[in-house]
């Protein structure tokens, strides 16, 4: 990547600061994907999901909404203002990351060295939608378990310093048990996020083929 310009967190938060009033994300799933009940989120083929991210520094702190589509082939996250204002859209497709944030478009083969370097903060973006379905990673080690040994506490050891997640409280959706609030803190960086929907999705043919049998 090269002559990435600079964009300064201070002035991301202000933007968000100057429009922190919030409600859903109104981002249309794709034609190609339906809505199915799971079992369990790793049954899901891909998933979708509304909610709340705030995001604390040593020096700042701002609230938006958020919206995650995750598949095989595709991650899209976006952080949108109460009127639907897209503040910072993050693309990864066939290896290929694309920011588009404060009007211009910066590209990487990694979305979170991408992130990190345009806004200035390591929010771990590779790791999060295991963590965001309650899921822990092959390099994490749990901390702590529920009476349901579904993980409370852990921390990511592949990043140094690493990151701990904790999983506050848990709800159901689409049929699987989910978060419905982790935080994760990594030295003066904290993040939590409010999970209010979380929807599996599946490719229409294959939903097709399953309600046929």
């Amino acid at each position: 990547m090269n002559n990435l310009s600079y964009f300064t967190k201070t002035k991301l938060v202000w933007v968000i600061l100057s429009l922190s009033l919030l409600s859903a994300c109104a981002t249309k799933t794709p034609d190609n994907l339906i809505p199915v009940q799971v079992n369990h989120v790793s049954q899901a083929q891909a998933w979708e999901m509304q909610g709340k991210l705030a995001v604390r520094t040593a020096d700042d702190k701002f609230s938006t909404n958020l919206y995650w589509l995750h598949t095989a082939d595709i991650n899209e996250l976006k952080l949108t203002t109460m009127l639907g204002t897209t503040l910072l859209s993050l693309t990864t497709e066939e290896g290929v990351a694309k920011l588009e944030v404060d009007g211009k478009v910066y590209q990487h083969d990694d979305a979170q060295e991408l992130l990190t370097e345009i806004t200035g903060w390591s929010i771990p973006v590779n790791a999060l939608p295991l963590w965001i379905t309650g899921q822990a990673a092959q390099d994490d080690k749990i901390i702590n378990q529920d009476l349901q040994l579904r993980p409370t506490v852990l921390l990511s050891e592949k990043d140094s310093p690493p990151w701990r997640v904790e999983f506050n409280s848990w709800q159901k959706q689409s049929g699987a048990e989910i978060p419905r609030l982790l935080e994760l803190t990594r030295e003066q960086l904290r993040l939590k996020i409010q999970i209010s929907q979380w929807q599996a999705l599946s490719a229409t043919t294959l939903a097709t083929n399953n309600q046929k049998k």
